[in-house]
């Protein structure tokens, strides 16, 4: 009898799970569904350095590395192996926008610039233009007033005439905000 009691609890068991797992996939259904008209916000990401094509012309054979930090800023990637060389890695990841990513690695010679080699890069206003772009028409308000909008406000008008008929006022002196 013992034996009968384990197994009708393992058929229940067995049932109640394959009942719960059919109720699943009907609300992972609508689930989907409504989940779908909602999408998560991206961060933007930015990563690594941008280097634009006017920094890469700037450059020139027999530079010093410090005159080429100063130019192309830090360096993302510098190897203790490698210490010929720099790596500039460029990576901007934004929601509804492709990913962009440039690499841009330059060589020395001991302490002096020889040459760089890497992906093409966009000049500053090609870059720049590429992260403005509004999704949608934006539409601007007009923002100087008719004198029919003016007429609706009799109290503001008033009060602007009375400013203009009054004599101006002194400018104001204010106390240092240190001592000296």
């Amino acid at each position: 009898m013992h034996v009968q009691a384990r197994c009708r609890l393992r058929v229940a068991l067995t049932l109640s799970l394959a009942s719960l797992l059919a109720a699943c996939s009907s609300i992972g259904e609508t689930t989907r569904n409504a989940m779908s008209a909602i999408t998560p916000y991206k961060v933007e990401v930015v990563q690594g350095n941008f280097v634009s094509r006017e920094q890469v012309q700037a450059l020139q054979p027999g530079m010093s590395r410090q005159h080429v930090r100063e130019i192309l800023g830090t360096p993302l990637v510098t190897s203790v192996f490698h210490a010929d060389r720099w790596e500039y890695v460029f990576t901007i990841k934004r929601q509804g926008v492709q990913a962009q990513s440039r690499k841009l690695t330059v060589f020395f010679d001991g302490e002096r610039f020889v040459r760089a080699e890497g992906d093409e890069m966009p000049s500053e206003d090609e870059f720049v233009a590429t992260l403005g772009k509004p999704t949608g028409k934006i539409k601007v308000p007009e923002l100087q007033a008719t004198e029919a909008q003016l007429a609706k406000f009799p109290a503001a008008k008033k009060a602007a005439d009375e400013t203009a008929t009054e004599a101006p006022q002194p400018q104001r002196s204010y106390p240092p905000l240190e001592s000296r």
